[in-house]
């Protein structure tokens, strides 16, 4: 069998094409994949804020099954959460009531140990009260250090962070409202400085269970909200940038009134 070896030529690629094929493929990855890492770190907050609300979900209904007092609280500066870092929530129980109460046991079941706050997302804030107007602008004209020493005044967080105080779910399932404010910002960012960086608040309603995703509404929005004698809380996610308006808002209760 005779073998034509300008064929063989014919078939293959030179030196120069495959360089050219490799530079190609070189500068479309320079491309898209910053991209695809931005696309993906752009979706930690909003992934890490429904992992949330999943873990609350989660500890009402252990808490209703093994009828005992939960509670899920961050970090103190001597503590680590069950991955042994900082960021992540820990859950504890009350196993002993009886013989020990108010002694609450680190949570080491499956369910409860994960990431359930993605990246560099961290939880800046945990309000245990029901949002309103007026809470809502106090806030942000006092600050949050005017905030953290009225915390630090409520006895049953003397032994908690001011701003990360627990919430205790009940053998019922039921807790008080919480508020849990998750942020791309640094650790070290103040919090006037937080505004320039995204937040999603998790909004739990305790006696019910529900629970929203909502960012945080603007200076106007609440000025608008306290005109009309509308609730800060929209009872729906809602994490859309732009200023709301008056007919805005009027949309979302229609849309929320159908459902």
């Amino acid at each position: 069998m005779v073998i034509d070896v300008r064929d063989r030529r014919r078939n293959g690629f030179t030196l120069v094409e495959l360089l050219l094929v490799v530079g190609l493929m070189a500068t479309i990855a320079a491309i898209v994949i910053p991209n695809f890492a931005r696309q993906i770190q752009g979706e930690e907050l909003p992934a890490s804020a429904n992992q949330l609300r999943s873990l609350l979900t989660i500890i009402s209904a252990n808490a209703s099954f093994d009828g005992k007092r939960y509670r899920i609280r961050f970090p103190t500066e001597d503590e680590t959460d069950a991955l042994g870092g900082k960021q992540q929530p820990r859950i504890e129980r009350e196993d002993d009531p009886i013989h020990d109460p108010e002694v609450f046991d680190l949570v080491t079941d499956p369910w409860a140990i994960g990431n359930t706050l993605i990246g560099d997302i961290r939880c800046a804030e945990v309000r245990l009260e029901k949002p309103t107007i007026e809470s809502l602008q106090d806030l942000q004209s006092r600050g949050r250090s005017d905030v953290a020493d009225v915390l630090a005044d409520r006895e049953e967080l003397k032994d908690f962070a001011p701003l990360f105080p627990p919430l205790y779910i009940e053998p019922d399932g039921t807790s008080e409202w919480a508020v849990f404010v998750l942020t791309d910002a640094p650790p070290e960012a103040q919090y006037d400085e937080l505004e320039d960086f995204k937040r999603i608040e998790v909004i739990l309603e305790g006696q019910t269970g529900f629970c929203w995703l909502q960012r945080p509404l603007y200076e106007a929005e609440l000025d608008l909200f306290e005109e009309k004698g509308w609730p800060a809380v929209l009872r729906q996610d809602f994490l859309n940038r732009p200023e709301l308006t008056e007919n805005d808002i009027l949309e979302l209760r229609e849309i929320q009134i159908k459902q």
